[in-house]
This record gives C-alpha cells, structure tokens and sequence, in this order.
C-alpha cells in the first residue's frame, strides 16, 4: 500500500503511516490504505499490533486541511463517514492494538489514537482536537472516544479551546498509559506487545469484546456479556494448557490459539 507500510515481527505486527513529507495526515487515499492494510492482517498469526507514523516528528498531524478546504457538505459526511468506518474497524478489530504516538496527534490523529486500545507517547508526542478553530467539529469519532477516555469535562475543555497536550500532561489525564524517551518508544511498544502476545489469545480476544462492548452496556447487560464470553474459554487447549501447569506449579506450554 503506497502510503501505509506493514511489517510482521514474530506474533506482532506493525503498521505504519508513511506520509512524512505531509506529517502523515490523512486524506481518503491514506484512510483507504490502512483499512486495505488491517484487512490483510493474519490474526491466526498475529497477537498484537502497534500503529505508528513514519519519522520522528508526527504520529498523524490530523485529516489533510487542504483536501479538506474546498469540500462541500455532502463530501464533508462522506469524507468523515469513511474515517469513522476505518476507525471503528480498528477499535473492534478482535485482537489488541496499541499506538505508538511518536509526535503530534493532532485531529485525526488523536482520533486514530484513541480508536486503539492502548497509547504509549514519547517525550515529544502532542496531542489536540484543533477542529473548532478551523471551524469544524471533531469528524472521526473525537467528541465520543475522548470524552469516553478523560472525562466529558476534560474533553469538552480539549475541544472547545484546541488545546495542545503534551505528553506527560496526556499521561496525568489519562491519556496515555506511558510516555518514553523518543528512541525507546518502539522498543517499548514491542515489549508490551509482546508480554499481550505471550498470553491465551482465545482470552486476550474475548476480554477486548468484554470491555469495549460492556463499557456502552448497564452494569447487569455487561456482566452477563462477560458470562457468555468466559464461557467460551473453559475447555480451550490453551485454558487446559494453563490451568494444568498452574497446578503442576510449573510454565504453560506457549499458547496456540486453540
């Protein structure tokens, strides 16, 4: 794909956004190849996944303004439908991905961000929601996922006022879950990706659907989810796996998504 590139380590994989010359903004084509890149993902052989942008500056410097300028209403849903599609499919896609903010997440980009299940910054990552001082709203899920993700007082200030978070701020809002030093920041990402891509992968998949469909449920509707989705783990060769090492006070055998 001309401007996402992929690469498979191991159970991890790892996506990147390169579009540096333009900060990695996103624009259709751009939005295109990353869900072409996610389709392709083999999650029989992948555990986890880490989304980055290309340099060391930005992470996505938000939706491509220029492309933006001169849209009417009708391509401005249309442009903000098929982000919000690609987004959604990265948020419910069934195996963990964690964001690799290595620089401004701006818009678009704190969007992306927080369709992940997991971002870790480094020192330099900055994020925003600058849509209302280019007279628009957040169109790729900003209002809903940030407010989810901070607070609605948080977000709502974040929104209304465009104003930029750096990264140790994000991690003290909870923004982020860690912030490193820029040139550490992959290698952390692979290590946390790989202590997730070390567990039960039948298990890992169903927690990720435990949370994120509980979390728009009532308490009573979310533990019944839970229920139902537990009981898909008993009798796994992974959970007999475990469960006969724990006894035996020994290591499992490594997991085999069975």
């Amino acid at each position: 794909m001309g401007y996402v590139k992929y690469e498979q380590k191991d159970l991890i994989g790892i996506v990147t956004i390169d579009r540096e010359k333009a900060l990695n903004a996103l624009n259709d084509a751009v939005l295109a190849d990353l869900e072409a890149v996610i389709d392709a993902i083999d999650t029989n052989k992948t555990r986890c996944v880490i989304i980055t942008g290309a340099g060391q500056k930005s992470f996505v410097a938000g939706a491509d303004i220029a492309a933006m300028s001169t849209m009417t209403k009708a391509q401005g849903w249309a442009f903000s439908k098929h982000g919000n599609d690609v987004f959604r499919k990265i948020e419910k896609f069934p195996i963990p991905i964690i964001a690799a903010v290595n620089g401004f997440a701006l818009g678009g980009g704190c969007e992306l961000s927080l369709s992940c299940d997991i971002r870790i910054a480094s020192e330099n990552a900055l994020f925003a929601q600058p849509e209302a001082g280019l007279g628009i709203t957040p169109g790729f899920g900003g209002t809903q996922r940030l407010a989810r993700t901070i607070g609605a007082g948080k977000a709502k200030e974040m929104i209304y006022t465009c104003s930029k978070v750096k990264a140790e701020e994000a991690l003290r809002i909870g923004l982020v879950n860690a912030v490193y030093p820029a040139d550490q920041l992959m290698d952390e990402c692979i290590k946390l990706a790989g202590k997730i891509a070390r567990n039960a992968p039948i298990a890992v998949r169903q927690c990720k659907k435990a949370i994120n469909m509980g979390l728009q449920m009532d308490i009573d509707s979310g533990v019944a989810l839970e229920a139902d989705l537990f009981s898909l783990c008993p009798g796994t060769k992974d959970q007999r796996n475990a469960m006969t090492a724990f006894c035996e006070k020994r290591k499992p055998d490594p997991f085999i998504n069975e």
